[in-house]
């Protein structure tokens, strides 16, 4: 057994290592594309090398990315960007036009990206606060305390260090490429690799490097142009976007004088990018055009796919906000977008799409002017968190009050700390996923909607099952006794476990819901007002609590199960549609809208598939209501027979 173990930790250190060389290697290739993309265009002009030094290293580049290339562990495109590199390499042999081959060399490194993943970006965003004086600890000496490569011990290097004040140079280098060269060093020349100094100072040192060839003087313009033009959030959506961006490929966009004031400002102060709820929104946008033209061009699958992803990816983080803030006007857009996916699933005409995505852009100005800083008030926050904690608590209270009851009026109390043990667990699982959320990983939009469908729907067939067998109960009458006593014999440890499974269940399904909502809510500050809408929510729903369970004890114990029955029933079909519009929402189902009424608090949306379920559950719960009664009719008619 010892040695089994010991050969699987061998195994996967081993693997281990060869994905770490895997990743070391295709960061060396790619960081020599990126030098070839930049510097060709100083060494051949015209077909002619105008400096033997920098045509001679070009070649060398070449010749190791080929190299390089074949040596990297295979995958399914290894065979692809072999011959690019040999179509490079052939390219700067033959002396082709500079254009021309960085065009193949960014092309060859945007592929390598894709076979062999990296990271692209840093996890948050870089404190440039010390980034200067990093800067004139470490690159000073060799690149000048103003990075014009004019640093005294730069003197006798051959070649000479890079001018990081150069334009014309600086306009191909993205903050990636920066990063990749202080991380790994670049070989034939004196730069070594910094790769001890931490990740976050490799990443603000790049952002600062990148600065000098766009002065201060820039950044007023460049934050003008940013505030002031919507449509550049769709060319840099992201952190992993501008780091990625060459001011070359932006001025391609938007002309060299916006892209230079841009870049100036945004590499200052790449907080700006951040993925903020208008941001997202922008996002969404994006998306949208890009699934417009996808649909114009015949590509149906791939327009549905950038459809749903201005959904999930877009629109669902800012989703919770929204909805605190004006509900009305989130539906409104969940049913626009919804209309726009089927759209395009019943293979509508271009102008038709074209039309629905007008329609979710104007929903999406009304959203931004929503969702705007100073509508975040100390009064709406607090209506915010009270009704979004009071909505979702009402859906698992009734549930877990429900279970208590019956407990109670089976006598079977010794049950009860499963169901305590498993809302109490949903709690303590909420608050993880709160920490995981805001710590650890972003949850995404499909993420969510999965995981609040899927709980939906288990909870559906249950409660569908349950309520029956309650409504049965509630029609025993003379029998009524017997039941009891015998139920309170049923009641295993098996179904003790059941309790525990389902109540857990439902209450973190509603507690995930409500942490995604105040996890939005926070980050719009005024915590006290959230705080005390929260504090207000849990005092009514101790209320609500206390209310039903003595209410629940003086019922005789048919009409409590009559209740019951109704109440679990009307949960079972709440459920079922919230659950099968989440997974709508989430791309899992087809969504064909109908003209039906749209009741949120009870899971009533507007298609055919959650309607129609809906409707099954209920006539599932008719059926066996009616059994019910007919079974009890049965029951009382014998004995009357037997007297006689």
């Amino acid at each position: 057994m010892t040695l089994t173990l010991r050969c699987l930790v061998a195994s996967l250190l081993l693997m281990f290592a060869m994905s770490a060389n895997a990743t070391t290697g295709a960061q060396t290739v790619w960081r020599l594309l990126d030098y070839i993309a930049v510097d060709y265009a100083v060494a051949v002009q015209d077909g002619e090398v105008v400096s033997e030094g920098e045509y001679a290293e070009m070649v060398e580049f070449a010749d190791s990315v080929n190299e390089r290339m074949a040596a990297l562990p295979a995958t399914s495109e290894t065979a692809e960007l072999i011959d690019g590199a040999a179509a490079l390499q052939a390219a700067i042999d033959a002396k082709a036009d500079p254009s021309a081959v960085a065009g193949l060399a960014r092309g060859l490194a945007g592929q390598l990206l894709q076979a062999y993943p990296m990271p692209v970006a840093p996890s948050s965003t870089p404190d440039l606060a010390a980034a200067s004086g990093l800067y004139q600890q470490q690159c000073a000496s060799c690149h000048g305390t103003t990075g014009a490569g004019d640093g005294p011990a730069g003197v006798a290097l051959d070649p000479a260090p890079i001018a990081f004040t150069d334009r014309e140079r600086a306009r191909e280098r993205s903050i990636f490429a920066l990063y990749q060269v202080i991380e790994q060093g670049l070989e034939g020349t004196s730069m070594g690799s910094y790769a001890h100094l931490p990740v976050d100072d490799r990443w603000a040192l790049s952002f600062h490097i990148g600065q000098y060839a766009y002065p201060e003087a820039l950044v007023d313009e460049g934050r003008r142009l940013w505030e002031g033009d919507d449509s550049l959030r769709l060319l840099v959506p992201d952190l992993a976007a501008l780091t990625q961006l060459t001011p070359a490929a932006l001025a391609e966009e938007v002309g060299e004088d916006r892209a230079a004031a841009l870049m100036a400002y945004l590499r200052r102060t790449p907080e700006a990018v951040e993925a903020r709820p208008e941001g997202s929104l922008t996002l969404s946008r994006q998306r949208l055009a890009e699934g417009l033209a996808a649909y114009a061009a015949g590509d149906r699958g791939g327009a549905r796919d950038l459809m749903l992803s201005a959904y999930l990816d877009g629109f669902e983080p800012v989703e919770p906000l929204l909805a605190s803030r004006d509900p009305a006007l989130m539906a409104r857009i969940e049913t626009a977008m919804g209309e726009l996916r089927s759209r395009i699933a019943s293979s509508a005409d271009v102008e038709e799409v074209q039309a629905q995505v007008g329609v979710v852009n104007g929903l999406f100005d009304d959203a931004e002017a929503t969702l705007s800083p100073d509508q975040a008030t100390a009064v709406s926050s607090f209506i915010g968190a009270f009704t979004i904690l009071l909505r979702e608590g009402l859906e698992a209270l009734l549930l877990v009050i429900a279970m208590i009851a019956f407990l109670r009026k089976a006598n079977r109390t010794e049950v009860m700390p499963y169901v305590h043990a498993g809302w109490v667990g949903a709690l303590l699982a909420g608050v993880l996923t709160w920490g995981a959320a805001t710590y650890l990983v972003s949850i995404s939009g499909a993420s969510r909607e999965l995981t609040e469908g899927f709980a939906a729907l288990f909870a559906a067939v249950v409660l569908l099952f349950v309520g029956i067998w309650m409504h049965g109960k509630s029609q025993a009458g003379a029998w009524q006794r017997y039941i009891r006593d015998k139920l309170s014999h049923a009641l295993s440890r098996r179904s003790a476990w059941f309790l525990f499974l389902l109540s857990f269940v439902v209450v973190y399904r509603e507690v995930f819901e409500t942490v995604l909502f105040y996890a939005a809510l926070w980050t719009q500050g005024n915590p006290s007002a959230i705080l005390a809408g929260a504090a207000v929510a849990v005092v009514v729903l101790g209320v609500v609590a206390w209310a039903m369970l003595r209410y629940s004890r003086k019922l005789p114990i048919a009409r409590f199960f009559a209740i019951s029955s109704v109440l679990i029933a009307v949960l079972a079909v709440m459920l079922a549609g919230k659950g099968i519009a989440a997974l709508q929402e989430a791309g899992w189902l087809p969504m064909s809208l109908i003209s039906f009424p749209r009741v949120d608090l009870l899971g009533v949306y507007p298609t055919l598939e959650g309607v129609g379920t809906q409707l099954l559950v209920l006539a599932t719960l008719a059926a066996g209501f009616w059994l019910n009664r007919r079974a009890a009719s049965a029951v009382a008619v014998t004995p009357a027979h037997e007297s006689n």
